[in-house]
């Protein structure tokens, strides 16, 4: 027989996941404001190995406008440079010697626009994979029903799908707002 409470906690913890997944990746996007999550994706090669830079340098925001990267040695400089450069960051490395700098350009209008797309779809992804799970959810409790589970428990497990999936578009409809609202706020 099938256990449903721990159905519902093993669909919950996949909706869970899906939502942590979707916020680590609207971080990611640049809004017109320096935040150092941007370097996350970017790997440089240290000591013969691929390292996160933030495993090789200290990264700061001394203001809006502007990323500083210190390397904790100076012989990493030029890999660090060259691995923003081959990223998708789109922003090109100042590097004085010292420190590498990032001047974050303000968005245009266009790209603002196209901005609000991308984080409308990573949403969108997000809400399938919650009404997939909900759905996985209630097939399981439909088929356990046909092996004996008692139809009213069937039922009552469906309505707590339904409140989870509720519950889990609502937070990603407000990730989504947001995450709108900082990439349109010039």
């Amino acid at each position: 027989m099938i256990d449903i409470k721990s159905l519902e906690n093993e669909v919950e913890e996949k909706m869970q996941s899906t939502l942590e997944f979707l916020e680590d990746t609207l971080s990611r996007i640049r809004a017109g404001r320096a935040n150092p999550r941007l370097l996350d994706g970017i790997m440089v090669e240290y000591y013969g190995t691929m390292t996160p830079l933030t495993s090789t340098a200290t990264v700061t925001t001394p203001d809006a406008k502007s990323i500083v990267i210190q390397p904790w040695e100076k012989s990493m400089l030029k890999p660090i440079e060259k691995a923003i450069m081959n990223s998708d960051v789109g922003i090109t490395p100042e590097n004085n010697g010292e420190v590498i700098r990032l001047g974050i350009p303000p968005l245009t209008e266009e790209r603002r626009k196209q901005l609000v797309k991308q984080i409308k779809q990573e949403a969108e992804d997000a809400k399938i994979s919650i009404r997939n799970f909900r759905r996985e959810g209630i097939d399981s409790i439909k088929k356990a029903v046909k092996d004996g589970l008692p139809e009213d428990t069937g039922k009552n497990a469906e309505v707590s799908f339904q409140k989870l999936h509720d519950k889990y578009i609502k937070m990603i409809d407000d990730s989504f707002e947001v995450k709108e609202k900082e990439v349109l706020t010039v």
